[in-house]
């Protein structure tokens, strides 16, 4: 039997006035605009069909779904036919038994009969619906049919046979309505109607393999190959993707401890049903075979790893840090969480080193990416947090995307975006690429402003200058809802002059007439929503632009209800609970500082243990007093600071400095080249626990498999601790959620069993939000009252020269994820299997570059190569690359220029020069070199 389905209705729901209507029989009210096919869903009568699915609009071609209405003449389309006021139907009669039979038998005369070997077999709509209206022989044998078209099977995931195809359009009206690359079509017309990707292969086609036509495929036709290698699963378990902030909720479909394929679940509050290619495709990793399953120790980087047993390892990693911190004192060791572990094994690290250790010296990855808008929105709102739910975007007139690319950093919610759009949302994009969404099929930006990389300031002061000077303050909102006295001081600010759309052009690159209309459509919309990601927070002034696009909501009245807000998209699966879970050095849980005797006498009840009330080192930090010489062990869990961070030489010099690096990863990362341990950690299919996503979103993560290396992940952290002397008394995760709860006021409501109830959890969940807060700052914000913050634009010490003419700006792509340690394990790399620089025609013409050559990328930092890609998707004088690949170590090249406030490094602005080349660089090569040394692994001997 296959593994249980969640019931499809057939057509979306409808919002309307309650309209009685009688199904065969029996009575039910449902919405006005309800389908009868949906209506008779939802009192229990399943009307045969096939092209219709609730996730699309009626279509209305397979003619399968025909009922009879009293007083009505015909057969009409019951997923096309809304449900009226005393509406009468019948969905079973003769007449309608043998039209179905008719249908059908057409339908099965040009498919193939091979049920039995079909790896669909047991889980076909069509086989179902043959059964259903009774079909029992095919009297149409001989003549044209489509039985010998070829199979595509380009694509890594999922095969394509139109001998199967029934030409529903399900896949193509999946991929225009849900995903929106408009990548499929009907070509042809009558008998030669087909499914075509473009006269092209999947593979070379605009198709993004999100799967969304592999979902809606009613048949055979368009089938995972994973599905085809192993057969049905035949059972399933609810989890959340590991990869990006939009926290997708989907079914590991599994046969016994193998999974199949992972669906995305239609009650997934924060994806509805859909995916992207990473999510629902790339979980390979999880059991490759680069895995390392074992403990390993080594007293030096350069000798061989040796595979010890976890109680050797971790009383190995517990002697070493507690003589180190006998010899250096006790703040000369600290350690990382990690944005890909769960909420528990994060809060469980962080206690480690604050109890255990016995100081502050905890950091997290947001370190690097958004930890200007923990501070940013904290100083303005009072919360480090996005205000609204992703459904939110639904009811926004405009929505400004600044610094991020959703169609490729977060598909779904891109996909999301996409679709308002083309209903009528209208779109502000300032980014210095042309990212998709400044035009694609059927959505263009109202305004791009192509700002120059570092400008993010001035123009959102600039944009806030129009506000103002035309009037176009909410002064009842303001009066309301902000404080007065920081408002008059922002609104003189801000009215000055020099911070007029003319008066910045020059520093800005962008027209004053652009900024001008950009600022009055976004301030002029009922509803106007900003959406951004790390082209915002990666700079020198990250906690600046927050602050920035705060002060442009409130003065616009753009907060606290549906369709507005500030929203981060955040990076990692739970970057967002890592800084909930008090990962950072100045922190508690919650967002509490450490120096609040209140505060830590709190902890200390509950933990037994004094605690520190001085703020602990930064990851930056860390590094520098490692090559000082007073900074000598860490305990890293899941990063990989060796690629991820800038600035690698340093990040080199501080590792190579240290006496014990612990590392608990999946693989032997790039920063394991510099470890004496590793302990070896679990994937996200092998976990218990929660994740929190983008719009604050608490999600259960439920384990799938059993932990690969017998160990999970916040079981290795109990047993080092207690190796520590530091006792941590936990059976099972939810546990640990219950000391959260009791510890953090906005989790104070949580609990595993309110999750399993509700689905997921927005926190605030307290008992004045007893099931959560989807949108933030309704009536007031969390501060009390909003606080204008004084944005100067201060302009990067990171400046071109002569013999660095070029910025360089950095971000993702579609197909792979962050540093890559699990999308390169995938059959993702039949995309893209390496990191290119983008450069624009006039750049790369004046250099003699063509596409595809190899280009040497220098700064001041260092050297790199890699190809080039000729783009006019970038702006004269700017260059762009990902940092996806470690042989390409794009991070050598970066360097320390970070945020004033937070510390984030200045990753979107590095001054280049790009020159042609025929090798690689000197760095690469020894880099590889030490690579092969410090990743030897020394095998026990096998016993006779």
């Amino acid at each position: 039997m296959p593994t249980s389905t969640e019931l499809d209705f057939g057509t979306p729901a409808r919002a309307g006035v309650p309209v009685r209507v009688e199904i065969d029989g029996k009575p039910i009210t449902v919405p006005a605009g309800t389908s009868v096919l949906r209506a008779a869903m939802e009192c229990g009568v399943e009307i045969p069909r096939l092209c219709a699915t609730e996730s699309l609009e009626p279509f209305g071609s397979c003619r399968l779904c025909v009922v009879e209405i009293e007083g009505r003449r015909g057969t009409p389309s019951s997923c096309t036919t809304p449900v009226e006021a005393g509406m009468k139907v019948t969905t079973q009669s003769p007449k309608l038994a043998r039209l179905r039979r008719g249908v059908m038998e057409l339908y099965i005369s040009d498919h193939p009969l091979d049920c039995l070997t079909c790896p669909a077999n047991g889980n076909c709509e069509l086989q179902d619906m043959a059964g259903a209206v009774g079909l029992r022989e095919v009297r149409y044998g001989s003549g044209a049919n489509h039985l010998h078209e070829t199979k595509d099977e380009s694509n890594p995931y999922f095969t394509f046979d139109p001998s199967k195809c029934i030409v529903c359009s399900r896949c193509v009206r999946a991929c225009e309505e849900v995903q929106g690359t408009f990548a499929l079509t009907v070509k042809g017309r009558g008998f030669a109607s087909k499914i075509s990707p473009g006269d092209m292969l999947f593979l070379e086609s605009e198709c993004v393999s999100c799967g969304a036509c592999v979902q809606a495929c009613p048949t055979a036709t368009l089938t995972e190959k994973s599905v085809i290698a192993a057969g049905q699963p035949e059972h399933s378990v609810i989890t959340t993707c590991a990869y990006c902030g939009v926290g997708c909720s989907f079914k590991a479909e599994m046969q016994g401890n193998e999974v199949i394929r992972m669906v995305p679940f239609k009650d997934g509050k924060a994806n509805h049903g859909h995916a992207c290619v990473k999510g629902r495709f790339a979980w390979g990793y999880a059991t490759h075979q680069d895995r390392i399953l074992t403990p390993m120790i080594r007293e030096k980087i350069t000798d061989p790893w040796r595979e010890v047993s976890w109680d050797e390892a971790l009383h190995y990693a517990a002697g070493e840090f507690r003589r180190i911190q006998a010899q250096y004192g006790r703040d000369s060791i600290g350690g990382i969480t990690s944005s890909r572990c769960t909420n528990e094994e994060t809060f469980l690290v962080q206690k480690l080193i604050r109890a255990g250790f016995g100081n502050n010296n905890v950091d997290t990855c947001a370190r690097v990416c958004h930890s200007p808008t923990g501070y940013g929105l904290s100083a303005t709102f009072g919360t480090s947090a996005g205000t609204q739910d992703f459904d939110s975007v639904d009811d926004a007139d405009v929505v400004m995307v600044v610094g991020a690319n959703p169609t490729d950093a977060h598909p779904v919610f891109g996909s999301r975006l996409k679709r308002r759009l083309r209903a009528g949302g209208q779109l502000i994009v300032v980014d210095p690429r042309r990212i998709e969404l400044v035009k694609s099929p059927h959505v263009e930006a109202k305004h791009h402003l192509g700002l120059r990389p570092g400008t993010n300031v001035a123009v959102i002061n600039a944009m806030a200058h129009v506000v103002v000077s035309d009037g176009l303050v909410d002064e009842t909102f303001v009066a309301e809802r902000c404080d007065r006295a920081t408002f008059e001081r922002w609104r003189e600010f801000i009215a000055d002059e020099r911070h007029s759309p003319e008066a910045v052009e020059a520093i800005t690159g962008v027209p004053a007439v652009e900024v001008r209309a950009a600022a009055r459509l976004y301030a002029t919309a009922r509803n106007a929503a900003i959406y951004y990601g790390l082209g915002v927070t990666e700079h020198s002034q990250g906690s600046t632009m927050v602050m920035g696009m705060a002060n442009l909501a409130m003065a616009t009245g753009n907060l606290g209800r549906r369709g507005v807000g500030v929203n981060p998209l955040r990076g990692q699966n739970n970057v967002q609970g890592s800084c909930d879970m008090g990962s950072f050095p100045h922190e508690f849980p919650g967002y509490r500082h450490v120096s609040n005797d209140a505060v830590r006498a709190t902890f200390e009840e509950a933990w037994g243990v004094a605690l520190g009330g001085e703020p602990g080192l930064r990851i930056p930090n860390m590094l520098d007093a490692a090559v000082d010489g007073t900074f000598k062990g860490i305990y890293i869990q899941g990063e990989d600071i060796v690629q991820s961070d800038p600035n690698t030489r340093h990040v080199v010099a501080g590792l190579e400095a240290m006496e014990c690096v612990v590392i608990q990863d999946l693989f032997l990362n790039e920063t394991a080249s510099y470890a004496h341990v590793f302990l070896p950690g679990s994937s996200f299919l092998e976990k218990d626990g929660t994740f929190t996503n983008s719009e604050r979103r608490i999600n259960r993560v439920r384990r799938a498999i059993k932990p690969m290396t017998g160990m999970a992940d916040w079981q290795v952290t109990i047993a080092l601790a207690k190796a520590l002397g530091c006792e941590m008394e936990y059976s099972h995760p939810s546990e640990i959620m219950a000391e959260i709860a009791r510890l953090t006021p906005t989790f104070h409501g949580v609990s595993y069993e309110k999750l399993d109830r509700l689905g997921s959890i927005q926190w605030p969940c307290n008992d004045a939000a007893p099931d959560g807060t989807p949108i933030m700052h309704v009536g007031g914000f969390a501060r009390g009252k909003g606080q204008f913050m004084i944005t100067e634009f201060v302009a990067t010490d990171e400046r071109t020269t002569d013999r660095f003419p070029l910025l360089l700006t950095t971000g993702r792509i579609l197909s792979q994820y962050n540093v890559g340690a699990q999308t390169r394990r995938t059959p993702n790399v039949a995309w893209r299997s390496e990191d290119v620089l983008e450069i624009h025609p006039w750049d790369a013409e004046n250099r003699g570059i063509n596409d595809g050559d190899l280009v040497e990328l220098a700064s001041r930092a260092g050297v790199t190569t890699l190809h080039a890609i000729v783009s006019e998707r970038m702006q004269p004088g700017v260059v762009y690359t990902t940092f996806h690949f470690p042989g390409t170590a794009i991070n050598v090249v970066t360097t320390e220029f970070a945020d004033w406030a937070t510390d984030c490094p200045e990753y979107k602005v590095t001054a280049v020069q790009v020159a042609k080349t025929s090798h690689t660089s000197t760095w690469q090569a020894s880099y590889a070199e030490m690579r092969d040394e410090t990743t030897r692994r020394k095998r026990p001997a096998r016993s006779i």
